[in-house]
């Protein structure tokens, strides 16, 4: 199957397809996909999350975990002699398959030539560094010639790592993706936690989205700050959380022994930081599972406590309820969804500075955030937890107001009533924990 490229909106906030169609990106992780999945695996995999409602899918040729060196499940290491101008041709025979089958499943692949550890020694990672400036062409040439003709495609350069010093090995690997296909194709970058593409590369010309990763050590990341920052910058550039927390992760395993006590994250970290980084201004939102970014099953070896097995995994609550965002964002008039601050008179614009030895901050927990229609059609708010009033100015809307609780569970909408246009006060139900308030003008 064919499916139409994905591009940047006119307005360069939001993502479309090259036929004009809304594009709400809401991918999965799945970094060792090429990797560690056999043919018949990967299918499955994508089966569910076909069905799941996710459109693209995050993986690495050149994967994170010995990718180099441990053969894919056909028994293949994607390089000789770890050489990017001499790619395996058997190994990238197993990566086209996947590609072309996730695209007869309409979803797009954010492809990741390689993983940081290639490029960036000094930090975690087995590596080893392979890529240089020249190199780094040829083999972005390679693949662009490669997959020319592969449209769910979508490039991700990066993979965990600062840009800062390797600015021209990162474009000359663009430009040789470019030159290959014999088109501009859509780039984004992935950085290390904490971190934005916009730090370093928000102002070179192939860069068309910013990717941020709020990442695994904060319950409650202010990922809404980052949002809002690379929102404001201009050039305009749409802008995503490309990792946020994952649902089956351990709560910062980094800088401790980590126990079972300190708990994982769950279904409702993920809905916070996804809700909060789309209302925020978002274009989309990336979902992950600890487990089934390193497609992680008793034959691997772990890395930082999965658990459990991907194949179960897949199916974390979490991952199923992320649809029902995106089937929200796609109900209402779309390109022109604006972050709406104004909507909440009382509520802080920023969060409160994060302290290190406090990983579960009260201000962070509770910080509701709203979006809505520039032209007055409707508004949203996150309210992220059961019981909490907020005052919302219903001026910013151009008629009285059709209310209603929207489920980020299940996606159900429950009705609320008719308001006037004025400052409204709602307190959201007390099951749930979150819930989303749902406002649209009477005369639209």
């Amino acid at each position: 199957m064919t499916l139409p490229r994905i591009r940047v909106s006119s307005n360069r906030r939001f993502l479309m397809t090259e036929s004009g169609e809304p594009f709400f990106w809401l991918g999965d992780t799945a970094w060792e996909l090429f990797h560690r999945l056999n043919v018949k695996e990967a299918e499955h995999y994508l089966d569910v999350r076909r069905q799941q409602g996710f459109n693209l899918i995050q993986a690495v040729a050149l994967a994170e975990l010995d990718g180099l060196h441990t053969p894919n499940a056909q028994g293949h290491v994607p390089l000789l002699g770890d050489d990017p101008t001499r790619p395996n041709e058997f190994y990238f025979r197993h990566v086209d398959a996947i590609i072309r089958t996730a695209a007869s499943k309409e979803l797009y692949i954010g492809l990741l030539p390689t993983w940081g550890d290639k490029v960036h020694a000094q930090m975690w990672g087995v590596g080893p560094v392979i890529f240089n400036v020249g190199n780094a062409y040829l083999y972005g040439r390679f693949l662009g010639e490669r997959y020319r003709n592969d449209t769910n495609i979508v490039w991700i350069l990066g993979g965990d790592r600062p840009a800062a010093g390797y600015e021209d090995l990162w474009t000359a690997m663009a430009q040789g993706i470019t030159e290959g296909a014999g088109f501009k194709p859509f780039f984004t970058y992935h950085p290390m936690g904490g971190t934005s593409s916009s730090a370093v590369l928000h102002n070179v010309d192939w860069l068309d989205m910013n990717m941020l990763q709020s990442g695994h050590t904060l319950t409650d990341a202010p990922n809404w700050d980052m949002i809002r920052a690379d929102y404001e910058r201009t050039p305009i550039k749409p802008v995503l959380d490309g990792e946020p927390n994952y649902e089956h992760h351990p709560v910062d395993p980094y800088l401790r022994p980590w126990k079972p006590e300190y708990g994982r994250f769950t279904e409702y970290d993920v809905r916070k930081q996804a809700y909060r980084a789309v209302f925020a201004g978002a274009c989309g939102h990336t979902y992950g599972s600890h487990s089934v970014w390193q497609m992680w099953s008793p034959k691997h070896a772990p890395t930082t406590f999965p658990s459990p097995a991907w194949d179960e995994a897949i199916y974390g609550p979490g991952a199923q309820q992320m649809v029902h965002l995106k089937n929200l964002m796609l109900s209402r008039p779309y390109f022109t969804r604006i972050p709406a601050p104004d909507m909440l008179p009382d509520a802080p614009m920023t969060s409160l500075p994060v302290d290190p030895e406090d990983r579960i901050n009260a201000m962070r927990a509770a910080h509701p955030v709203a979006t809505r229609d520039s032209e007055g059609r409707y508004g949203l708010v996150y309210f992220p937890l059961a019981g909490q009033s907020l005052r919302v100015d219903l001026r910013l809307l151009r008629d009285n107001v059709r209310a209603a609780w929207f489920d980020p569970r299940s996606g159900a909408s429950h009705p609320l009533g008719t308001h006037p246009r004025e400052i409204v006060t709602f307190v959201s139900p007390i099951a749930g924990p979150d819930w989303v308030l749902t406002l649209d003008a009477e005369q639209p």
